[in-house]
């Protein structure tokens, strides 16, 4: 283990109220010069602080003023080009910052003990908007994220079950994607995890493949449907052997697992062709489409207004009822 320690001094550097808040931007500072290592507190690093504590006090007001808000980027059948579901993408409408990055609040939620919150808006949302688009006629799978604080969460699967059944919608219309390096964390407790989320029946993915220390023979045993491999290898297929190596090597472990296998960050078409040769079973990237708002997302898809090279499954357009589960 390591850590990045931020040194405040009192009374040099400060009343003792602001002492932790000093300490945090000092911390921040360690982290930026590479890690494992300290930083005393100068105030230099005052505006990046008031910053992340203007940030925070406004993220906690974000889900009751309705500035959430999911994104969605298809995901492509990689042999036929077509569409076959999403992966929700959170983004943060902010009234005076415009839209917010996630990599700026998602770690200040995770910091904070916000992640939770976020997390059950994010569960709730993806439920709400795969139940308003098979009213309209579109059965659409949509992926979403399960933070490693989520995993944590000893009810996890009940309020994912519960979320189902309020908004009707059938389990396997929702993909549940847990990181690799969140799945290793605590092996024996995301052993046990999977296995509930299993039972209530969605589908699960293990996120950004590659990039952590798989324990082979747990992997053998996770009720996963599926593996992500990690966008940095994506991003440098057409130019380095070693990154294709890793592909094809994730392609054939999963084939033989007998799990599918999804790639992210497809931005060239060169890029798609080796990924298509290896045998990837589903592309995803802004190649094909950036991540869209759900009422873009279903004009798309109801009217074909959108890139005219992709098409959706037919398999999405079924007859549903709403009265029942789909």
């Amino acid at each position: 283990m390591s850590a990045s320690i931020g040194i405040v001094l009192h009374p040099r550097d400060g009343a003792l109220s602001t002492a932790m808040a000093h300490a945090e931007a000092a911390s921040r500072e360690a982290k930026r010069n590479g890690g494992a290592t300290f930083a005393f507190f100068e105030t230099r690093m005052l505006g990046d602080a008031r910053e992340q504590i203007e940030l925070l006090r406004d993220l906690r007001q974000a889900v009751s003023r309705q500035q959430l808000e999911l994104y969605y980027q298809p995901k492509v059948h990689a042999p036929t080009g077509e569409i076959t579901g999403a992966g929700a993408l959170l983004r943060w409408h902010h009234p005076q910052r415009g839209m917010v990055s996630p990599a700026q609040f998602v770690p200040l939620a995770e910091r904070h003990g916000l992640i939770g919150t976020l997390g059950q808006w994010v569960i709730e949302e993806a439920c709400r908007q795969t139940r308003a688009w098979r009213d309209q006629g579109l059965r659409m799978r949509v992926a979403i994220n399960l933070s490693v604080h989520q995993l944590r969460q000893p009810d996890l699967a009940e309020r994912i079950a519960a979320a189902l059944q309020r908004h009707q919608v059938h389990p396997q219309r929702l993909t549940c994607e847990i990181t690799e390096s969140a799945a290793m964390e605590d092996a024996e407790g995301t052993h046990a995890i999977f296995e509930r989320l299993a039972a209530v029946g969605v589908h699960l993915s293990v996120d950004d493949f590659g990039t952590g220390y798989c324990n082979f023979a747990m992997l053998r045993k996770l009720p996963a449907e599926e593996l992500k491999i990690d966008r940095s290898f994506v991003l440098d297929l057409e130019s380095s052997a070693d990154a294709r190596a890793v592909v094809d090597a994730v392609v054939k472990l999963a084939q033989a697992l007998g799990r599918r296998v999804v790639a992210e960050g497809v931005e060239s078409e060169g890029q798609a062709q080796v990924l298509r040769a290896l045998g990837c079973d589903v592309l995803q990237g802004y190649l094909y489409a950036k991540p869209m708002s759900a009422k873009a997302l279903a004009q798309w898809a109801m009217t074909e207004v959108g890139p005219r090279t992709l098409d959706f499954s037919a398999s999405l357009f079924q007859n549903t009822q709403p009265t029942s589960l789909h």
